[in-house]
């Protein structure tokens, strides 16, 4: 059987292991049907009916031919691998393409992040003596302190948090459950919110810890609305969106001496090389170390 044949057997088996096997997301699963598809028609114009690692080179010239970005092809090739890996474990084939086949390098695009005076001065632009001002503080707190996505965010539950431990729970991709410590900034603006959440309650109760002035969930659009409504306020020359808060988060804790690992597990990153592009942002930090613990620094 060609492997076009196979893919076109096994990409709903693969579908459904994905769902229920490993859990992922709705998002990612929607990625790696769209790198299959990339594959498949790859194999379909060029009749390739066997892959080898020869295939696999043609395939990265293909996607660079067609103007894929570097992120772009790291990422199809890693969705065929792991396609290949299923197939071996239903026993469809017996080898794997991959097994001696380098991982494509790319130059990961360092992310923007905010300097630690444009946070201050961003978290404390809302007016605190407006109910929605309290709510906002708390909401740019939250994104910082706890270095969370916005869908994270907009899911938390009353229940996720607990204001005398100071840890924080979130849900990351896949439904993964994470716990994130907090410090007394966060638990503050928490607090003050809290005393007035009950405002902005409508009719019926409603389990999500930050509501709309309508007592409705918040949606990925409004809170990015209050963000850039406050960046504007805060006469912030840079790009400011919802991830550049989790960006910032993860390159403070570097630049303050955190260890990757620790950084890793708070991200709720499976791979630490997701996170290790945080290490690139602040240059400062390596050279400090470089200087303080070689003998020749």
């Amino acid at each position: 059987m060609s492997i076009i044949e196979l893919i076109d057997e096994n990409i709903e088996k693969y579908v459904n292991f994905l769902t229920f096997e490993k859990g992922l997301a709705n998002n990612s699963i929607i990625a790696y049907k769209n790198d299959i598809k990339i594959f498949y028609d790859f194999l379909s114009k060029n009749k390739i009916s066997v892959v080898k690692e020869d295939e696999l080179i043609d395939f990265i010239f293909y996607m660079k031919t067609n103007k894929y970005s570097e992120l772009s092809i790291a990422r199809a090739l890693v969705s065929v691998k792991n396609f290949f890996v299923f197939l071996i474990k239903e026993k469809k084939i017996n080898d794997n393409p991959f097994e001696n086949f380098d991982a494509f390098k790319t130059h990961r695009k360092i992310p923007e992040v905010l300097s630690m005076d444009e946070i201050e001065k961003l978290i404390n632009t809302p007016d605190l003596s407006t109910k929605e001002g309290i709510r906002d503080r708390a909401i740019l707190e939250l994104l910082y302190s706890a270095g969370i996505r916005v869908s994270e965010l907009i899911n938390m539950q009353l229940t996720d948090i607990n204001l005398d431990q100071k840890i924080i729970r979130c849900f990351g991709k896949g439904s993964k459950e994470r716990v994130v410590p907090v410090g007394d900034y966060l638990i503050d603006a928490l607090s003050n919110y809290l005393n007035i959440r009950n405002s902005f309650k409508g009719k019926g109760f409603n389990q999500y810890l930050f509501i709309t002035r309508r007592g409705t969930k918040f949606t990925r659009m409004g809170i990015w609305k209050i963000i850039k409504k406050y960046a504007k306020q805060a006469n912030l020359s840079k790009n400011v969106y919802p991830h550049i808060f989790r960006h910032s988060f993860a390159t403070h804790l570097l630049s303050g001496g955190a260890d990757l690992r620790s950084v890793q597990e708070m991200l709720g990153h499976s791979d630490i090389s997701t996170t290790q592009v945080y290490t690139h942002v602040d240059k400062s930090r390596l050279k400090k170390i470089h200087k303080q613990f070689h003998p020749r620094g």
